[in-house]
């Protein structure tokens, strides 16, 4: 199950998660409807591909997920009411299966590090960069999640570069705020005083081709990511790093400054740390879900609760 964009269920084919067997179905999310509309849709769209061999069910939300409770522990507007919702209790009501759940992107990273880029790799760091700045870190093949569930919000990591600009969780100074694609895109347009057609796949085709200011507009907010990301790995020491997220798609002239900004960043020790695209595009979120469904996390607290 995906956030505000669609609902995505899929089966997982052999039992073993070894493929996906081509059962799918997907539905706009009916975000503006509230909490019911959005599980019916989904409950609905799962019951359309139940088979006998299906032992359980796996989501991944939009949201900050207790994935011991299954719980929704906030959420923006994006998804209305969606914040409280118990994803799990009532997903299993309607399936008669159990459900096992966590945030999107660390069903992404998962699944990236289960059967994608980060294959064979147990301490894995992804950064999602698309209308915001994501990530996740698997340590010893599992997602860790911090003692109130969000950690891995990479976007509000402070950089120089963005100093006094508005962040959408409402500080300033974020790399969010100059690193993911709606910042890149307002940023060509205030650079270039024109408004393209093509959005960010356009300025990315224009840096291709040598076009200065859609260049430096991608280098600065690749720049400003590496910074964050070098600075999360001298705190977090993965053994390798995956970046995805639609921003990935802008090709060498983001990843340049990207990697070029990681190496300037990290401490000698992490200099030959990988860093590497994604490999699974949308379907690492559903192998992420179906790897939460095999494999319960089941060795981690409830969140704490304030007195």
């Amino acid at each position: 199950m995906a956030g505000a964009d669609g609902v995505v269920p899929h089966v997982l084919g052999d039992g073993a998660g070894g493929a996906l067997d081509g059962l799918a179905a997907t539905g706009p999310t009916p975000a503006a409807e509230g909490r019911e509309a959005i599980l019916a849709t989904a409950a609905g769209l799962v019951r359309s591909l139940l088979r006998d061999d299906v032992a359980a069910v796996g989501v991944g939300s939009a949201g900050v997920i207790d994935p011991v409770r299954g719980m929704v522990v906030s959420a923006t507007s994006a998804l209305a009411g969606w914040a409280g919702t118990d994803l799990r209790g009532e997903l299993s009501r309607r399936l008669g299966l159990p459900v096992a759940v966590d945030n999107d992107v660390h069903a992404h990273a998962l699944g990236e590090q289960w059967r994608g880029a980060a294959a064979g790799h147990a301490d894995v760091l992804l950064v999602a960069v698309g209308t915001g700045v994501g990530a996740s870190l698997v340590l010893g093949g599992r997602v860790r999640h911090g003692a109130h569930a969000v950690a891995g919000h990479a976007g509000h990591v402070p950089v120089a570069a963005a100093a006094g600009l508005p962040c959408p969780c409402g500080g300033h100074g974020h790399v969010e705020a100059v690193a993911s694609g709606p910042a890149l895109l307002r940023e060509y347009h205030r650079r270039a005083g024109t408004a393209t057609t093509g959005g960010l796949a356009e300025v990315a085709r224009l840096a291709a081709a040598g076009e200065p200011v859609a260049a430096e507009v991608l280098a600065a907010g690749a720049s400003a990511l590496g910074q964050a990301i070098g600075g999360l790995m001298n705190v977090l020491d993965p053994e390798i790093v995956i970046v995805g997220g639609g921003v990935a798609g802008c090709g060498e002239p983001w990843w340049g400054p990207l990697r070029a900004a990681v190496a300037a960043e990290t401490l000698p020790a992490l200099r030959d740390v990988p860093v590497r695209a994604a490999a699974l595009s949308s379907t690492a979120a559903l192998l992420g879900a179906a790897r939460l469904a095999l494999t319960p996390d089941d060795d981690e607290r409830p969140l704490r609760k304030d007195p």
